[in-house]
């Protein structure tokens, strides 16, 4: 079986020639591309102590509930000393 192409579709096509060869040659032209390699490097440790994440942890609620418990303490002692001298 032949196959017919119409002059039309032959005109037409001959315009994308040099195109193509224009790519195959430039794609054989190039080296091939090394591959890019990153590597990540881990700091050597953690900046941040024990310390800094519990006082980071408490913050300013945690200072005043500390300071609400100790004033509790103090204030019962001393009204327990108080009571036991009046006695």
């Amino acid at each position: 079986m032949l196959l017919q192409l119409s002059p039309l579709f032959l005109i037409s096509h001959l315009r994308l020639l040099p195109f193509a060869f224009c790519l195959l040659t430039s794609a054989a032209a190039q080296p091939p591309q090394q591959p890019i390699i990153v590597k990540i490097v881990e700091p050597p440790g953690d900046p941040t102590g024990i310390a800094d994440v519990l006082i980071g942890a408490l913050g300013l609620s945690g200072a005043i509930t500390v300071l609400a418990v100790l004033f509790g303490v103090v204030t019962g002692a001393v009204l327990f000393w108080i009571r036991s001298r009046s006695a």
